[in-house]
């Protein structure tokens, strides 16, 4: 969970409270927010403040905390507003950078006087985003840099590493972008973002002065900030626009706090198919609309909340109703708020405003008797069978990645779900089938004697517009065996004891699948319809596993297959 370090006389300040050193005192604002206390340094005069709500970026800075507690304090309610003046800086971006850090958000915040802890709050404020918004710095980085200094057009662009040299933050001397890699701290940490293609970010003004090589370093010249500096250029680099510009909004957003002007850029996005938007202004300080079902607040939290109180509760936790009608409530969320995605988090924010602890407690007056759901048993005797047919369960993470669920099986791309801000390139989306789960793991598992038989009864995630998620899970099974002598006859065999001791009447029907040979593989139908599919798995998908023996599966919708149905 993020902590952040944060100087106690300027959160005095800025809140307007006094906490005279009562630590127990500022835990109880802090919780508010889920946030307490984890140390205080009584020289540097100090709070180390650990945040629970590990989706909530916009308080990571004193100015944040401030913002968010206002409310709660009774010091403002609603959203606290923001102006963000006419474009006054253009930002060109090259083509080439499309496969190498696409995108670029800009603002401009002028009439700002620095101090020593105000530099301090915003650096650190840009460490932790980096650090965790950001991925290590993969997905977004952040660059501040003298305005005063810079000759727009500003030109976002790709280079071949000895092309260009630059005093790189905190050194004297010129150096190249692979002696940046090799020798400066922040090089070495970063190296391997950018090692791995050709062609090297770079930003400069339009006389070619270096602002900095995103997302390694600033240089020495323009991306100095000291207590002198009025006129500040914010930049965001990064791979996915909506988080390049999240991060480009906090950013502004805390040097506004601090009594700054902010003005937008213009961000131009060359003519190619890759681009969605030819031309886009950033920063973008607009409000986001929701949709509060009243009933649907009120049964989750055991209230029983008119809609009036709601709106007042909502401008409590530093959000608006822009209309109440009958059950509905539209709801404006601030930029700055980017863990909102669903009315479940703005209703969280409605029970924190009310007061946990002002919702009485309803205990159960009945005892009750836990019991497995009747679909749990037929799973529990579908383990048992494959067990007692010699297989072996293995238990594998729903994450994964497109690479494996497609391109290793030698399958054309699908729909997924994916994750907005994967955390490794390993886990990426949830697996839409079993079978490259159990490859993966016979993979690993090449030096274990052979044969090699395994299984798993788990969950896929599959696409379901119909779903509140857009989503559904389905218990699927997948079995696989291999050996030097692995073949179709044996995973038949294996697929119809199974299916025969669950009661399931089946057929077996020709087809053409890509993981499979061709004339091995088939359909396996029942009642009508398709459940699963079993074969010999092909050659090119073996190769790609680096498999040396062959290898025989089955895979089903073990939701569908037992509908209905009773273990035997």
């Amino acid at each position: 969970m993020p902590t952040i370090d944060v100087d106690l006389a300027e959160l005095e300040q800025l809140l307007d409270v006094q906490f005279g050193g009562d630590m127990e005192k500022l835990d109880e604002v802090l919780a508010y927010v889920k946030a307490e206390v984890k140390a205080r340094n009584e020289k540097e005069g100090s709070v180390s403040i650990e945040m629970k709500d590990t989706n909530r970026p916009d308080l990571w800075s004193v100015e944040g905390l401030t913002r968010a507690l206002q409310g709660y304090l009774n010091q403002r309610k609603g959203i606290k507003p923001y102006v963000c003046g006419k474009p006054i800086v253009d930002v060109n971006v090259n083509a080439d950078l499309w496969n190498i850090r696409p995108f670029i958000c800009c603002s401009v915040v002028k009439n700002i006087h620095l101090q020593d802890s105000t530099i301090k709050g915003i650096m650190h404020l840009q460490d932790k985003l980096d650090q965790t918004h950001g991925r290590n710095r993969q997905k977004t980085s952040i660059g501040i840099y003298n305005f005063d200094l810079i000759k727009p057009p500003v030109r976002y662009t790709a280079v071949e590493p000895a092309e260009v040299r630059f005093v790189p933050l905190g050194f004297e001397e010129q150096m190249g972008l692979d002696e940046i890699l090799e020798r400066h701290p922040k090089g070495v940490e970063y190296a391997s973002i950018v090692k791995k293609n050709p062609l090297y970010p770079m930003l400069f003004d339009s006389e070619g002065k270096v602002l900095s090589f995103p997302p390694i370093i600033n240089s020495n010249d323009l991306g100095k900030i000291t207590e002198e500096s009025r006129n500040l250029l914010v930049e965001v680099t990064g791979t996915q626009h909506q988080t390049v510009l999240n991060t480009l909004n906090l950013v502004t957003l805390a040097l506004v706090d601090r009594g700054g002007e902010a003005y937008a850029a213009r961000v131009h996005y060359p003519k190619t198919p890759n681009y969605a938007e030819r031309t886009v202004v950033t920063p973008d300080f607009g409000n986001k609309r929701f949709q509060l079902s009243v009933s649907e607040t009120n049964r989750l939290l055991g209230l029983n909340l008119s809609a009036e109180k709601i709106v007042d509760l909502l401008l409590v936790a530093g959000l608006e109703a822009e209309s109440a009608v009958g059950d509905s409530v539209t709801v404006l969320v601030p930029c700055y708020r980017v863990d909102v995605m669903h009315q479940v988090d703005i209703i969280e924010d409605v029970a924190i405003a009310y007061g946990y602890n002002s919702i009485e407690p309803l205990w159960r007056e009945l005892p009750t008797t836990g019991h497995a759901k009747p679909e749990q048993r037929l799973i529990d005797v579908a383990r048992e069978l494959m067990v007692g047919l010699g297989y072996q369960e293995t238990l594998n993470t729903t994450l994964t990645n497109q690479e494996n669920l497609f391109q290793k099986m030698n399958m054309p791309l699908k729909r997924t779900i994916e994750v907005s801000n994967p955390k490794v390139a390993t886990m990426t989306c949830l697996r839409n089938w079993l079978l490259p789960s159990l490859m993966e793991f016979l993979a690993a598992n090449t030096s274990v004697e052979f044969p090699q038989k395994i299984f798993e009864l788990g969950k896929v995630t599959l696409p379901d517009e119909t779903s509140e998620t857009r989503s559904k899970d389905e218990d699927w099974l997948c079995a696989a065996t291999t050996h030097a002598n692995a073949n179709f006859s044996e995973i038949k065999s294996a697929l119809d004891f199974f299916l025969g001791n669950m009661g399931v009447k089946w057929q077996i029907k020709e087809t053409n699948h890509p993981s499979f040979i061709e004339g091995r593989v088939g359909s396996v139908i029942v009642d009508g319809v398709e459940v699963g599919v079993v074969g010999e798995v092909n050659p090119l998908v073996l190769l790609a596993w680096k498999l040396e023996n062959p290898v025989a599966a089955f895979e089903l919708n073990f939701h569908t297959i037992t509908i209905n149905k009773s273990p035997k």
